[in-house]
C-alpha cells in the first residue's frame, strides 16, 4: 500500500492486480455455479456442433480444399466455433446486459465512486466468465467431436498456447465492443437494440457461420478486417497452423491493434459519458 499527498490512501501497482485476479476469479465462480445451464449449453452446443458437421461435409465433398481448408481442417473449425461461442461471447450474453442495466436504472453512479477502474473491473470479469466457459461449455463439445469426426488437432505442443494467446486476445477485443455499445446506455437509456444489432454483426462476421476465407471479393477482405474476426476466425487459423512464425505475429498485432483501438475508444466514451450521468429510478 502507499499513500499520497494529504495522507490520501491509495493502492500500488500490486494491490490492483490482486484485486483485478479477484473480480475474475468470483465471475468464474459466479458462472460455475449455473451447473444445470452449463449443461443445458454443453448439450446445445453438441447438438448444433453435429448439424454443423454434417452440413460442412456434405458441401466439402462438393468442393475439396474450400476456403483453403481440407475436411478435416473444417470440421475442427466447427468445433472450434462451438468452444468459442460462449467464451468469446459471439452473440453477447457478457457483462453489457448488467452494466446498461445500472447505467439505466442510475445505479452506474455508484460505481463511479468506487476506488477502481470502471472498465478493467467489467474486464477483469469478463476474463473471468470466458475462462469459465472456455473450460465448462468448450472443451466437452470439442472433445466429443473429436470422438465422432477425424479432426485436425495440432501436431506440435507449441500450438496449443498459441491458440490460448489468440483466444485471450480474442476475448479482449469481444469485450471492448461490447463495452462500447453498453456505453451507448448513457444516450440511449436502453442499450438492447444496439446490442442485438451488434450480436448479429458478431455471428456474422466472426465466422461462426461460415469461415470468413470463404467469403468472396470486397465482402471477404471487409469481413477479415473487421474486429469481429478476431473472435473465431483468427484463433481458428492459429489452431489449424495457418499462422505460424511471421504470420502469427502478425495475427496477434492485429488482434492486439483492434483490442488497444477499441479500449481506448471505449474509455474516451466513458469519458464523455460520466460527465452526463442522470440518476434515475430514484
Amino acid at each position: 500500500m502507499r499513500f499520497g499527498a494529504g495522507s490520501r490512501w491509495r493502492r500500488g501497482r500490486g494491490d490492483d492486480v490482486r484485486l483485478y485476479a479477484v473480480v475474475a476469479g468470483g465471475a468464474f465462480r459466479r458462472y460455475a455455479t449455473y451447473r444445470t445451464a452449463t449443461a443445458a449449453g454443453v448439450f446445445t452446443n453438441t447438438v448444433f456442433g453435429f448439424i454443423m458437421a454434417y452440413t460442412y461435409v456434405a458441401l466439402w465433398d462438393v468442393r475439396p480444399q474450400l476456403g483453403g481448408y481440407d475436411t478435416s481442417q473444417a470440421l475442427t473449425y466447427v468445433w472450434l466455433g462451438q468452444a468459442l461461442l460462449m467464451t468469446c461471447a459471439m452473440m453477447g450474453g457478457g457483462f453489457e446486459d448488467e452494466l446498461t442495466e445500472r447505467i439505466r436504472t442510475g445505479d452506474i453512479a455508484v460505481d463511479l465512486y468506487r476506488p477502481v477502474d470502471l472498465q478493467l473491473w467489467w474486464l477483469a470479469g469478463d476474463l473471468g466468465r470466458a475462462a469459465f466457459h472456455l473450460l465448462g461449455r468448450g472443451v466437452a463439445p470439442m472433445f466429443l467431436g473429436a470422438l465422432a469426426f477425424d479432426l485436425a488437432l495440432p501436431g506440435s505442443l507449441w500450438t496449443w498456447p498459441a491458440f490460448l494467446v489468440s483466444v485471450f486476445l480474442g476475448v479482449v477485443v469481444s469485450f471492448a465492443v461490447r463495452y462500447l455499445v453498453a456505453m451507448s446506455a448513457f444516450w440511449l437509456m436502453d442499450g438492447a437494440g444496439a446490442m442485438r444489432i451488434v450480436s448479429l454483426a458478431g455471428l456474422f462476421f466472426s465466422g461462426m457461420l461460415l469461415p470468413l476465407n470463404l467469403f468472396p471479393g470486397l465482402l471477404g477482405e471487409v469481413a477479415r478486417a473487421l474486429p469481429w474476426s478476431s473472435l473465431l476466425q483468427v484463433p481458428a487459423d492459429v489452431f489449424l497452423g495457418k499462422h505460424t512464425g511471421w504470420g502469427l505475429v502478425e495475427a496477434y498485432a492485429f488482434q492486439g491493434g483492434w483490442a488497444v483501438v477499441l479500449l481506448l475508444a471505449g474509455r474516451l466514451l466513458q469519458t464523455v459519458a460520466t460527465r452526463r450521468v442522470v440518476v434515475q429510478g430514484g
